[in-house]
């Protein structure tokens, strides 16, 4: 089993100082952040498409163990809703191309205004592109139903277990990988995990069963994110030098 620890982004002029050294320049935050932790989420993918050399120079710039997921575009989820998005779907998988095998998952994250709909679930879930990790973050409590986990199931798509305060934080495991988003608990993502939080939320995701785990944290707020996740591979008993179990 191999465990990859990150965060929600990587790029936060408020991080500076607080875990980029003060003489660092942007552009190598990057390798920097790499050093330390195994993976990271693209959050700017959902509002804008990077240029597809600016995702190959990432990647190059990286560990070669190194993970990347990306956000699906907001086009896909939120204003299209799932419907009619296959030319969308197949642009999104075009970026992840770029990446190449450093590729991890694919994120649609839903708004909380689609509430459960098993045939569109089913739909959206025929229409993705095959030889990615499809994971889908569900952000109406409506989702977390026994008939949701089997859908997935059927078709290896990976369910995102959340902390937030819109959902039940219930680990769900659908597929052979396993992802967690960490939002905080109070919303304008400046919570941070205490060490009891944190050391429970390990024992969840140590009792799994799965080739891969991707977790993200995404409470940017005063790199809170990066030092949370810096606790939990600790409390994981994840080095520097290995993230395998």
């Amino acid at each position: 089993m191999k465990i990859y620890v990150g965060t929600s982004g990587w790029s936060y002029p408020d991080w500076k100082t607080r875990f980029y050294p003060p003489e660092l320049k942007s552009s190598e935050w990057l390798e920097f952040y790499s050093r330390h932790l195994e993976t990271v989420e693209i959050n700017m993918t959902f509002y804008r498409s990077p240029r597809p050399e600016t995702l190959r120079s990432w990647a190059k710039n990286t560990p070669e163990s190194f993970k990347f997921s990306l956000k699906a575009n907001r086009q896909i989820t939120h204003l299209k809703k799932l419907i009619k998005v296959e030319h969308d779907l197949e642009h999104f998988a075009f970026l992840a191309k770029q990446i190449g095998p450093k590729i991890g998952g694919l994120l649609y994250q839903l708004p909380p205004s689609i509430t459960k709909n098993l045939d569109l679930l089913e739909a959206f879930l025929k229409s993705l592109p095959t030889g990615f990790n499809q994971v889908i973050e569900f952000r109406h409590p409506s989702w977390y139903t026994p008939e949701v986990y089997h859908l997935m199931s059927n078709y290896q798509a990976v369910f995102c277990t959340v902390s937030s305060k819109l959902v039940p934080p219930e680990v769900v495991v659908t597929s052979e990988v396993a992802y967690f988003r960490f939002h905080g608990l109070t919303g304008g993502y400046r919570y941070r995990y205490s060490e009891e939080e944190l050391k429970k939320w390990a024992e969840a995701i140590n009792r799994i069963q799965a080739k891969e785990i991707y977790v993200y944290f995404n409470n940017d707020y005063q790199a809170h994110a990066v030092f949370n996740a810096l606790n939990l591979k600790k409390f994981l008993g994840i080095n520097s030098s290995s993230n395998s179990k």
